[in-house]
């Protein structure tokens, strides 16, 4: 008999810039005891019981960098087994921030927060398996993307997606 699939809703967003050529990205820094210690990513959590997933990003946003989001897109979602310390299973949704008021944070609670060129965001630490699909968060192709991205021992042991 199969165990139950009951993984963490989760949204993973990236805001891009005015000009679109820029994104914004938190460099968890803070806490020595973050499971993320050291690494770039976008801006996301947990997904609360009373909200539906965009509400869920645009909290995370709002409480993660200080600003509103006024245009998004759903850009795909990543399932992630066997994540993290705790080997934990998420299924995230990913967006992607196209315009938003005010100005963001320069720091929060998991570190600081600033603007990265998007050609050269892959020269940064960030967890291995969103190498695979960052690449498709800021295509031209309007399709959203599933991926499959699932981890043991800390490091991704594949990576499979759908384009529809």
């Amino acid at each position: 008999m199969s165990m139950k699939y009951c993984p963490i809703m989760s949204t993973l967003g990236y805001v891009l810039s005015p000009a679109r050529d820029k994104v914004l990205l938190s460099h968890r820094i803070a806490r020595e005891t973050d499971d993320q210690y050291g690494k770039f990513n976008g801006l996301g959590g947990h997904m609360e019981p009373s909200e539906d997933i965009a509400t869920c990003m645009m909290r995370e946003i709002r409480e993660e960098a200080g600003i509103e989001v006024t245009g998004m897109s759903l850009r795909g979602t990543v399932n992630w087994t066997g994540f993290g310390p705790n080997k934990e299973d998420w299924l995230a949704f990913i967006f992607l921030v196209t315009s938003f008021t005010g100005v963001p944070f320069s720091k929060n609670d998991e570190g600081t927060l600033a603007w990265h060129p998007l050609l050269e965001i892959s020269k940064l630490p960030m967890w291995e398996g969103d190498r695979f699909f960052l690449p498709l968060v800021f295509d031209d192709d309007p399709r959203h993307f599933h991926g499959c991205l699932p981890y043991k021992n800390g490091l991704p042991v594949s990576w499979k997606y759908v384009r529809l």
